[in-house]
């Protein structure tokens, strides 16, 4: 794909989506941390109805805390992997309130140094929260990188550097909102909604639907 048609595809969905943003509800960097930790093989819904009772309840890294293990997986049991979720989160907690004075750091490094978070969420929340220009692969990602000859890749690292190189730098900040949308409403894994799809005479995929 050329530099042009990638600039096209962005341009489209600027367009059609100016203010692109995760759809994790989450009113604090802190909140949406630890949704994005509970949203590891989960949906954004499931993860929201289970945080629409736990930030009232305690959403700071000194409230989650005190809840204790137990406590926190009587919020969360709904959520898969709760188990090992609930105890990432609590190591998390201590190690943010010992030594990030309870705020969550900015720096990729200390972000992935948490229990529970890895790459990709910490790009999340680096994009998200912080404004960087970072981009998230995930399935649905990963699925409209290579579909769409947008940045074909063998794994989720080879997409994320191709992805950072080819995308025009004006659309790289919502980039990773746009792409996520697209394949989880648009670009689905089985049956790609090519007829409805707004980039559909830019895409490379041979086998399309309509």
């Amino acid at each position: 794909m050329n530099p042009a048609k990638r600039a096209e595809m962005f341009r489209r969905w600027r367009e059609a989506n100016p203010n692109p943003t995760t759809e994790l509800e989450y009113h604090s960097v802190f909140e949406l941390l630890i949704a994005v930790i509970l949203s590891a093989q989960a949906t954004d819904k499931g993860v929201n109805k289970a945080t629409a009772y736990l930030f009232p309840v305690a959403n700071t890294p000194g409230a989650i805390y005190a809840l204790g293990e137990e406590g926190l997986k009587d919020y969360i049991k709904t959520i898969g992997l709760f188990n090992s979720k609930a105890k990432n989160i609590m190591a998390t907690c201590r190690i943010l309130i010992d030594k990030h004075h309870s705020e969550v750091p900015q720096q990729r490094e200390a972000l992935e140094a948490l229990p529970g978070v890895g790459r990709k969420t910490a790009n999340v929340v680096l994009n998200t929260a912080f404004h960087q220009p970072t981009m998230a692969v995930d399935t649905h990602i990963f699925r409209v990188a290579n579909r769409t000859g947008l940045a074909p890749g063998k794994n989720v690292l080879a997409v994320e550097k191709g992805l950072l190189k080819h995308i025009p730098k004006e659309y790289l900040l919502d980039a990773h909102h746009w792409l996520i949308l697209h394949g989880r409403y648009t670009c689905v894994a089985r049956t790609p909604k090519c007829g409805q799809c707004i980039i559909a005479d830019l895409c490379d995929f041979k086998e399309k639907t309509c």
